[in-house]
């Protein structure tokens, strides 16, 4: 089992559209195509917040798919435009790391 650890900077203007789109829409979809949220966070900054969530995922070939369908994902295609229509971008900085039990040979590298 790996885990996968996402970190998104929001901006404060745009935090309650962005917390909604995740809750109510990317949450779901995220679901339906195999992933599995163990958690989500948010961590204050000047200006703006990071939200972080982790995943865990069997292995990171299943990772990759599961992250390919989801971004291919019609449904999810068009929220991203609406809500980005509405509010413009939801999203800066974004942080992608694969988190691998401590010591084992064939841990993925950061993102």
């Amino acid at each position: 089992m790996i885990h996968q650890l996402r970190i998104y900077e929001i901006p404060d203007v745009t935090r309650d559209a962005f917390l909604r789109r995740f809750d109510e829409h990317a949450a779901p979809i995220m679901r339906r195509h195999g992933f599995t949220l163990v958690g989500r966070w948010e961590a204050g900054m000047p200006g703006a917040r990071e939200f972080v969530y982790l995943l865990a995922w069997p292995d990171e070939a299943t990772m990759r798919s599961a992250w390919a369908s989801f971004l291919a994902d019609a449904e999810w295609i068009e929220i991203k435009r609406v809500t980005s229509a509405a509010y413009g971008r939801l999203v800066g900085r974004i942080e992608d790391r694969v988190l691998a039990p401590a010591g084992a040979a064939d841990a993925p590298h950061a993102r």
